[in-house]
């Protein structure tokens, strides 16, 4: 793996398990096992292109997943049901490690650090982007499947921090349950 690489993946381990504020140089530098000096060599803008690079990285690898996960098979309803139970397994069996760094990281964000923000904005911007498409290929309503897109990633975010809290899955699978019906509202039109 190259040095960029390296620090990308272990800023965004930091970030899944304490968070942008939590997050020092050095320990970046540690996790990463480079010396300071390829850290700046690489990200010239420190933390917060580290940061931005790594949420960058994270969100299109979840992008990927979610996709992967609702794209299976003609019945989307049930598709959503299994990724919500997959991840409430998922954070359980983690020891409630954040599962998506990127809604942690935009609620602690937002007022303080606009270009992250933005960032992170993007990021999310892309899931409902890459969301719609997908559910709209599957023969639903544009605007339906974007509605549903956004409330699925609004759940599934509020249940990440709900099931850490809690220290229970039941977030997830409600969550789940819920948009799942939601889904089973919407009828494709093919």
């Amino acid at each position: 793996m190259q040095t960029d690489q390296r620090i990308t993946v272990a800023m965004g381990e930091l970030l899944r398990r304490q968070g942008y504020a939590a997050t020092g140089i050095k320990q970046i530098i540690d996790a990463a096992g480079v010396p300071n000096g390829s850290l700046y060599h690489h990200f010239r803008g420190g933390k917060g292109e580290i940061a931005a690079a790594a949420l960058r990285d994270m969100g299109a690898a979840y992008a990927e997943l979610v996709g992967g996960l609702l794209a299976t098979g003609d019945d989307l309803p049930s598709a959503i049901e299994q990724a919500f139970d997959q991840a409430g397994a998922d954070i359980e069996s983690t020891g409630w490690v954040n599962m998506c760094p990127v809604g942690t990281v935009a609620g602690e964000v937002a007022d303080i650090e606009p270009d992250l923000r933005d960032v992170v904005a993007e990021i999310i911007q892309g899931w409902i982007d890459g969301g719609t498409e997908l559910v709209a290929a599957q023969g639903y309503d544009r605007e339906h499947a974007r509605n549903l897109v956004t409330a699925i990633v609004a759940a599934l975010e509020g249940a990440f921090v709900m099931a850490r809290t809690l220290r229970s899955a039941e977030p997830l699978r409600s969550a789940g349950r819920a948009m799942s019906s939601y889904a089973k509202v919407l009828t494709p039109s093919r």
